[in-house]
């Protein structure tokens, strides 16, 4: 079993910002190593450097603080098992941890199917916000649309990602991506109307 020692966790002391920058990868790098050959203080290591990033990462996407801290617990409590499929070669780790910190915050919006219901509507400027009042509306639009395209809008429109953001998530093309979200954003218009809410829509994506 590979052993972190008090050198790779320390940042060094006296040395020039590209030094420190080394120094941090080469302590990520033995971390991942100890974790990967099961030692704990691997994972203690990491999940101290990249804890709070990840979490303020799932909190844009799910926009809910205690469901970010829970997403981010349980990406760490998973971490262990999960942590020998990762491969340097592939992407750098922060990247890897963060793609794994969206999977997870993605599959918990499916699971949960939340949309958010404060401060939502569709502006001219393809924005979404909401008052309050019309928070039963949207919901009920949203949830009758066919649900690729309901995810492409709330992924677009509420969690904030871009197209080629969305397209990796949900492994589809950015093409795909932009006729979901024109289709999404009309049929989501025609159902506003038929409930007498209908926004101002922009055909930007």
């Amino acid at each position: 079993m590979t052993s972190l020692s008090a050198q790779q966790i320390q940042k060094p002391i006296g040395l020039s910002s590209g030094s420190v920058a080394n120094a941090n990868t080469a302590a990520i790098r033995g971390a991942v190593a100890a974790a990967q050959a099961g030692d704990s203080q691997g994972i203690h290591f990491l999940y101290a450097r990249f804890s709070a990033d990840v979490q303020r990462y799932v909190n844009s996407i799910v926009h809910d603080y205690h469901e970010a801290e829970d997403i981010t617990q349980n990406v760490f409590a998973k971490l262990t098992r999960r942590i020998g499929k990762y491969e340097e070669r592939d992407v750098p780790f922060a990247a890897w941890i963060m793609r794994v910190a969206r999977n997870a915050a993605l599959d918990h919006m499916r699971a949960s199917r939340a949309i958010p219901t404060e401060e939502v509507r569709i502006d001219d400027g393809g924005r979404v916000h909401m008052d309050v009042g019309r928070s039963r509306d949207l919901r009920l639009a949203l949830e009758g649309l066919p649900e690729d395209q309901r995810e492409v809008m709330v992924l677009r429109h509420i969690a904030g990602l871009t197209p080629v953001e969305i397209a990796d998530a949900l492994d589809k093309t950015e093409s795909s991506v932009h006729g979901l979200h024109h289709r999404g954003r009309r049929a989501l218009q025609e159902k506003l109307v038929e409930l007498g809410a209908a926004p101002v829509v922009s055909q930007t994506a």
